[in-house]
Parts: C-alpha cells; sequence; structure tokens
C-alpha cells in the first residue's frame, strides 16, 4: 500500500506500522522504547507523528493505504522535548557518563545535566553477575529489557515492578541478578536504552569484523569487536541471518580465553618424558621425520588422522586431502563419528542426503514441533528460544527426553521414556498414526516405500509392549500422536539423546518414520527432521569429505568413478579401501597396527568414550601429535604439540546444523607463534614432500566445489556477497536449498524409505550391582571439554560440576545438596557432589563432562551402534555411595 510521508509517497507491506513507513521514507523519527526484534509497546510516546492530522505514537499505529504523514512540526517538537524532559527528571545526572539511545536523544534536543534532578549514590547498583549489572535508577521502564527475555529469549527472568514513576526492572524476584532464572543471554543489556543494565565495560573498539560463532552447531552471526589487536566485546548481528539478533552466554560473553595466559604459543616436542618448547622448524622437522619413517616401515595405514568439528571446512577439507593424496590412507575421522554419524546414515539412508531436511526458518511457521533427545535450552540456546517463541505463538510442543527439561515443562505432552526406549516409542508413535488415519496414504502411495515391512514390524509391538518398554502411558502416546498427526505444519527437531545410543542410526530411521508417515518431509507444509548439531562444524566436518569411506560431498571411496575424479585432481590415486573409524583406530593403535595419530583440535582423552581405554591407546601408540589452542587432556600425553589459532583468528567457513555455509573470518592475530591450523597443515604436508595445491583458504574451497557438485555453487566470494547458502548448492547461479526433496527424494529410486526397526535393548542395562542408568551432556554455560569457556567467567556461573539427582535417590544414599558421592561403573569411578533435582527421574542421574576434574567418560562404555560405532553416551549402568562431607559450592568433586 502507499502512504505519504512529509510529501512524499513511500509503498509498504499492509500491516506494516506508522514507524515502519517514516523509516522506509528515511525520516529519523525518534524512539525509546521500540526494538525492531520486538513487539511494540507504545508506551515512551517519543515516536510521535502527525498521521491524517491526528498526533499518534508511530510504532503502535497502523499504516493505512492513502494515510498522510508528518514527522516535524513545531508541536511535534514541543511534545517530543516535553515526554522526553518528563523521563529524565527523575534519573541522576551520572545518566549522562555513558553513552546510549536516551543521552543521544537528548543532546539532539537540547537537553543536558541540568534536566537530570534525580538523586542517586549508585548503592542499589547490582553487579553479582559477572558478564550483566543492573542499576536501577537509570531505568525509565520503557520495558524493553522485558520484552526482550519474553519474545526473544522466552525465559521471563525480568518484570516491571513499583507503581507510577517508581516503577523499575528487577530480575526473579528483586534479589541478586546472579541467583536469579537469567540465562546470561546479553539480550536486555543489548537492547536497554539507558545503560540502566549494562556489559562490564570495556575500551572503546576500533574494528568490527562480522564473522559466525564457533561454539555450537547453530551457526549465529556475531560482530565482534576489537582494538589492539584484542578482543573487547562481541555482540548478535542484529540482522543476522540465522540468530536475529539473539546470542547465548557463550557465543556472545566467553572470549576471554582467546587472550588466555596458557594459550599455546609454540611447538612443543616430548624429550626425556616431558613437553618441552621447539621451534616450527624442529616441530615439523620430526614430524615429517618419524611420520615417514612409520609409512615407510609399516605402510600409509600405520597412520591415523582425526579432523575438527570445530576447525574450517577448508582445514578438514585439507587434512582429508593431507592423509589421502600425501600419506596414503583413508585412516581419517571426524567427531561425528561419536554424536551424529547416525543421523548421516539414517537421513541418507530415508531421504538420500546427510543433512537435515528443512531450514531453520521453517520453526517459525510450525504449528507443532515435536523435540526429541535435545536439551535445546541449553545445548542450542538460540534454537531453543525459537521453539519458546513458536510454542508462545500457539504452536503445540510434545518432547521426547528421560529428563524434565525447560522445554519438557513447557510442552504439552513430555514423553518421558526410559534411556534406551526410543525406537520402541517412535514405532508406537506410528503405530498410532496409522490406526487413527492420522497417516497422508496419498503421500505414502506417491512418494515412499517400505510401508508394509514396517506394518509387519509394528504389528509384532503392540502399545502395552512399548508400554512396558519405555515407562511412557498409551493415553500419553496417543495425546502426541494425535498433536503430530493433526497438524498442519508439524516439524521435528532432534539431538543427540536420539543419536548416542547402541542402536542410534535405528533411532534417526524411526523418528523420520513419523515424518513419512505424516507426510511432513519433501512439501511445503510439512517442517521436516532436523537434527541439532552439537560442534559449530560437525557438519561440515563431514561434507568436506573427513570421514575413512567418505569423499568430500560425500562421495564414495568405493566408487570408481568418484574415486578417479579426486585422483586426477589431485594428481595421486586415493586408495580403494575404507580407511578405519575412530573407535577403530583406538583399537590398531593398542594392537599395534597404527602407530601414528595427528589429533587436530579434538580432546579425544576426556570427550570420547570409556577414556581410560582411549588413554591407554594413546600411550602405547608410538607417535600422538596434538594440534590445539591449550594443553588440553590429549595435549598433555602427545608426543609432538602444535600450536593452532582459535576460530576468531581464522579466515574459512563453516557448516550449520541446517546445512548452511557461513562465512568465518579473523578478526585478531594468533598469539606467539601459533598458526591457524590451515598454514600447520600445508607445512606439515610440505615437510613430507608433498603439496596441498592451495595457498589460501578461498582456493581450498573453490577445489572442493569442482570435485563435490552438492557445493559446486559455493565460493567465498559468493558468501561475502550473498550470505549464507545451504547446500546442495550445484551451480553459481542456484540459491541453494533450504528446504530439501520438494521435486523427489535423492534416493535411488526417488521415493522415500520407511524403515522397519524393531527395537533392541541397550548395550548397557541397570542391574542389582549397578542400578542407576547415568545419562551424559551439556551444561548451558559450559561446552564440550570446557577448554574455553573455563577460561572465562563462564566458570564463575558454573565452577564445578554436579551430579543431577531425583530426590529420592538422594534420601535413599542419605546425602544432601553438594554432598560427593562416588559414581561407578563397570569401567570406572569419579567422586562428585550432589544436585538434587526432580529434572532427573528415579533411578536415573545426569553428568556432563565439561570438566577434566570429573572425567565422566571414564564411567562410559565401548557399547556403540553398529552400523556407525557411534559410541552409547546416554546409558551408562552406575552405582553411586557417598563418601564424605560435603564439597564446598565452587570445588571440584
Amino acid at each position: 500500500m502507499e502512504i505519504t510521508v512529509d510529501g512524499g509517497t513511500v509503498s509498504v507491506p499492509d500491516g506494516s506500522s506508522v514507524l515502519t513507513a517514516t523509516r522506509t521514507a528515511g525520516a529519523d523519527v525518534p524512539t525509546l522504547c521500540h526494538d525492531d526484534r520486538l513487539s511494540p509497546a507504545g508506551v515512551c510516546r517519543v515516536c510521535l507523528v502527525r498521521a491524517d492530522g491526528e498526533l499518534v505514537a508511530a510504532c503502535v499505529t497502523p499504516a493505512r493505504a492513502g494515510m498522510v504523514v508528518e514527522t516535524s512540526d513545531e508541536e511535534i517538537a514541543d511534545h517530543v522535548r516535553l515526554v522526553v524532559g518528563l523521563t529524565i527528571e527523575t534519573l541522576p545526572a551520572r545518566a549522562l557518563e555513558t553513552p546510549s539511545e536516551l543521552t543521544a536523544l537528548c543532546a539532539r534536543l537540547g537537553l543536558g545535566a541540568e534536566s537530570f534532578a534525580g538523586a542517586s549514590d549508585g548503592s542499589r547498583l547490582d553487579d553479582s553477575h559477572p558478564y550483566l549489572s543492573l542499576d536501577p535508577d537509570l531505568c525509565i521502564a520503557c520495558g524493553r529489557c522485558v520484552r526482550m527475555c519474553d519474545e526473544v529469549q522466552g525465559t521471563f527472568a525480568l518484570s516491571l515492578v513499583g507503581r507510577g514513576a517508581d516503577t523499575e526492572v528487577c530480575a526473579g524476584d528483586g534479589g541478586r541478578w546472579v541467583d536469579s532464572a537469567c540465562v546470561s543471554c546479553g539480550g536486555c543489556a543489548d537492547t536497554c536504552p539507558t545503560g540502566a543494565i549494562s556489559t562490564p565495560p570495556t575500551a572503546v573498539a576500533t574494528r568490527t569484523t562480522r564473522t559466525t560463532c564457533g561454539y555450537c552447531g547453530v551457526g549465529c552471526t556475531l560482530d565482534v569487536h576489537t582494538r589492539d589487536d584484542r578482543v573487547v566485546a562481541v555482540t548478535p548481528d542484529r540482522g543476522g541471518e540465522v540468530n536475529r539478533g539473539h546470542a547465548c552466554v557463550k557465543g556472545r560473553f566467553a572470549h576471554g580465553y582467546v587472550h588466555s595466559a596458557d594459550r599455546l604459543t609454540t611447538p612443543l616436542l616430548r624429550r626425556h618424558g616431558e613437553l618441552e618448547p621447539a621451534s616450527w622448524d624442529e616441530a615439523l622437522a620430526h614430524v615429517a621425520g618419524r611420520l615417514g619413517r612409520i609409512r615407510s616401515e609399516h605402510g600409509p595405514d600405520a597412520i591415523a588422522a582425526i579432523s575438527s568439528a570445530r576447525a574450517t571446512n577448508e582445514e578438514n577439507y585439507l587434512l582429508q586431502k593431507l592423509m589421502r593424496a600425501v600419506v596414503g590412507t583413508n585412516n581419517v575421522d571426524n567427531c561425528s563419528r561419536v554424536c551424529h554419524s547416525p543421523s548421516a546414515v539414517g537421513l541418507s539412508a530415508a531421504f538420500g542426503l546427510a543433512g537435515g531436511t528443512n531450514p531453520m526458518e521453517d520453526l517459525d511457521r510450525a504449528d507443532m514441533i515435536l523435540l526429541a533427545g535435545s536439551n535445546a535450552t541449553e545445548a542450542h540456546p538460540v534454537v531453543g528460544a525459537r521453539i519458546r517463541q513458536a510454542v508462545l505463538r500457539g504452536a503445540r510442543l510434545v518432547v521426547v527426553d528421560p529428563r524434565r527439561t525447560e522445554l519438557a515443562a513447557l510442552a504439552d505432552v513430555h514423553l518421558r521414556g526410559l534411556p534406551g526406549s526410543n525406537v520402541a516409542l517412535f514405532n508406537g508413535l506410528a503405530r498410532l498414526l496409522l490406526e487413527n488415519g492420522w497417516a497422508d496414504l496419498d503421500f505414502l502411495a506417491a512418494r515412499a516405500s517400505g510401508l508394509d515391512d514396517l506394518q509387519e514390524v509394528l504389528t509384532q509391538l503392540p502399545l502395552e509392549r512399548v508400554e512396558e518398554i519405555s515407562g511412557v502411558s498409551r493415553s500419553q502416546m496417543r495425546a502426541a500422536a494425535q498433536l503430530y498427526g493433526e497438524a498442519a505444519h508439524p516439524a521435528i527437531v532432534y539431538g543427540l539423546g536420539v543419536t548416542e545410543h547402541a542402536h542410534g542410526t535405528d533411532g534417526v530411521r524411526t523418528l523420520a518414520n513419523l515424518a513419512i508417515l505424516r507426510g511432513a518431509v519433501g512439501t511445503e507444509d510439512g517442517g521436516g527432521v532436523i537434527p541439532l548439531r552439537g560442534q559449530n562444524n560437525v557438519q561440515g566436518a563431514s561434507d568436506m569429505g573427513a570421514l575413512p569411506d567418505l569423499l568430500p560431498g560425500y562421495q564414495k571411496v568405493v566408487d570408481t568413478a568418484d574415486r578417479r575424479r579426486f585422483s586426477e585432481a589431485w594428481g595421486v590415486p586415493v586408495p580403494p579401501r575404507p580407511g578405519l573409524r575412530i573407535p577403530e583406530m583406538f583399537e590398531a593403535m593398542r594392537s599395534g597396527r597404527v602407530h601414528a595419530l595427528y589429533v587436530m583440535g579434538e580432546d579425544i582423552a576426556q570427550t570420547d568414550p570409556d577414556s581410560t581405554h582411549v588413554r591407554a591407546a594413546i600411550e602405547e601408540c608410538e607417535l600422538v601429535i596434538s594440534q590445539e589452542i591449550f594443553l588440553s587432556e590429549t595435549a598433555r600425553l602427545a608426543d609432538v604439540v602444535l600450536p593452532a589459532a582459535s576460530f576468531l583468528e581464522k579466515d574459512g567457513t563453516f557448516v550449520n546444523f541446517d546445512r548452511r555455509f557461513l562465512r568465518v573470518r579473523p578478526t585478531v592475530t594468533p598469539p606467539g607463534s601459533a598458526r591457524t591450523d590451515f598454514d600447520i597443515l600445508t607445512s606439515v604436508a610440505a615437510a613430507l614432500g608433498g603439496d596441498l595445491g592451495v595457498r589460501t583458504p578461498a582456493e581450498a574451497l573453490e577445489e572442493c566445489a569442482r570435485l563435490a557438485p552438492l557445493f559446486a555453487g559455493v565460493s567465498h566470494e559468493r558468501l561475502d556477497r550473498e550470505g549464507g547458502l545451504h547446500w546442495p548448492c550445484r551451480s553459481a547461479r542456484d540459491p541453494g536449498e533450504g528446504r530439501l526433496y520438494l521435486d523427489g527424494f535423492a534416493t535411488p529410486s526417488g521415493r522415500t524409505q520407511l524403515a522397519a526397526r524393531p527395537w533392541l535393548p541397550p548395550g548397557e542395562e541397570p542391574s542389582t550391582e549397578f542400578p542407576v542408568v547415568l545419562i551424559t551432556g551439556r551444561r548451558l554455560v559450559h561446552y564440550n571439554a570446557g577448554t574455553m569457556t573455563r577460561r572465562t567467567p563462564n566458570a564463575d556461573l558454573r565452577p564445578a560440576e554436579q551430579i543431577d539427582l531425583h530426590p529420592a535417590d538422594a534420601d535413599r544414599l542419605g546425602v544432601g545438596e553438594g554432598d560427593p558421592v562416588e559414581v561407578t561403573s563397570r569401567r570406572g569411578s569419579l567422586v562428585v557432589g550432589v544436585h538434587r533435582t526432580e529434572a532427573t527421574s528415579p533411578g536415573q542421574a545426569f553428568l556432563a563432562f565439561h570438566f577434566p576434574e570429573v572425567p565422566t567418560n571414564r564411567l562410559t562404555s565401548e557399547a556403540a551402534d553398529a552400523q556407525t560405532a557411534c559410541p552409547e553416551y546416554k546409558v551408562t549402568a552406575v552405582r553411586l555411595r557417598p563418601v564424605g562431607p560435603a564439597i564446598p559450592a565452587g570445588g571440584a568433586g
């Protein structure tokens, strides 16, 4: 529709506000209570304009076709100056000390310190939180922080209290901020127009660089602000295509590790049993000499490499090329093996491609979300907040999780299945979809195969048996199936609680069955199946071919034509036999078949299962090379440690959880003589007498795009120009496919494949000796091995690990909050303090693995998915016993 603004005509979409129209016209209408990310409130009355002759607040006034708007005249200016004057008269003059939206507006209106008549000595300042401070004397009760917390984050941690001029914001029940429900996303400080809520003061930045977050796999766009080659602040890009101006505590605040005093800055060589500093020339000569001798004496397959889900696509591409084209082996794998390899295999078998079927944006239109095996508000906070937003808009939510997570508490139905029961539960839901007419029979007839085989399996699994296996009642199952079956736009989102099982691939396949039965994949209406990837580039590491059986773009090592294309491009033959998976590497190290292991950016000694076994394999291996930013648990055991760069010091790309290529740009230089993984790999190849053939990350991605049709249209230049691109992106003019399979599935038959998978028991079950089931996972403020977050004030928010235990179990043990218990599995023991919580069920416990002093993976088993070798982190049988006095808060277990 067209309206007139200050004499000119502008066109705006139906439903636009007058404020949108004025901005479209280029008019500078001031605001204080408005933020484009939030619903309009109209409480500050600063955005006054004249619309069809009447003074109105532009932010809450709908634009109408033909409307005539004037944004400035003497009366409007007087009203705005009066409103702002009344707003600030109760504020202290120190409100002018820090630049803010309010101070900028006051300067524009000519309102100086004399207009601030409030008295305040700052004694009410709450600086209990390491990242956020609240000065209630500077609050103007605009409500932006409250709406940010409610509408974007969905935490509802803030509220406005008081009446009239005494109204102000408070956190929780008015106690200390750090004790409130705040999840430290920083959105409140980001939107506050006065500085009442602020982040710690920093040096004024002289440079801002846009990059992609290096924590979880969401792929948030961040603006990194630097000065004198140091990061002084990080803020979310308000136009970020994935996060839309939102971030979590890790992405926004946990960047201090970059400048930590214990960063690795020089190579280390083990001499006489100790790691000692060495020059790069010494380290490279040592690596090349020993790898060369091992290859000569034992063959190239005596060398293996673990690539990094933390490194860029270009670096992962280089490492797999180094192993295949220079060393001469396919012994290369990455950490997706131990987290999401069942997703790659399961989704490929069901639909054709090794990635999620739909973009994150489809969550915005979903009217029903089935969330399985993911504590999204902690592990993927921006996605968790997006799911909360959907629920607040009216979307229905079903959560499948043995723990009562935040989203489970919000759900319409919480299917609290026993650990290891996923396949039975998903099959039960499939049976209900078919029996109650909630399946799309037309879709199944036209586009799916395998229905008869699935029905045969389902007939052998009555709902009574599902109830027995899972502990979920038939009424709950039916309620969940009905919500999913009757939704117009249902979406499935899942995480490691589906994949990290002895039958994780079956879990992915049977979960995918639900989308197929409902006809909710490969269609404009369906929300598909979306896996939440754990690490920042776990999707990209596999995309780039850091896998023992697959080349870049998921082309098969055993396929002669695929192999020939790479061999011709690289000028050397690619080995025809698939290499070793990560668990097989450890076995080969212990048996003497693998003599050298090259580990890039993974702390396998802390994060891989049955860590005692992993450490033994490392100790028995002739040569272990660790390429790291800190002296991790793995680096401490290595023979050579090569100092690498963090993501904030790199150029390249990541691929996020919804298959979106995103740019990574260097913001500061690596410390000391540390180098990027790209530069290190290039140097190692040269020391071995090889040439990887690419000189820059951009060249590496270009070469990959030439060889992998899925990525043919992706380049640094295009990403810089256009923003993120989903793969498949098959040409320079292909916009990329965010929503897959609209024109057919990528399977050989072109039809999606239903999976007939019976339930099988987990690899380990509770017993009289080990009666408790331990589940492992992540905490909000920490990440993976914790090497980055524990070197930031995040450690103040959670200084130590505790085991989550149901009060009934704690009472049986006679332990209170913080009391230490010994946790023992068939493989090892540890001591940790107790946290009493009903988030866990009786007979179950939960531990994270972020703290090396609580070596959780000493307990987990080698039980693994037969199809992918993904370990069963989510089901470990343990026993617990009290061991002594309480562990002090902040102490280690």
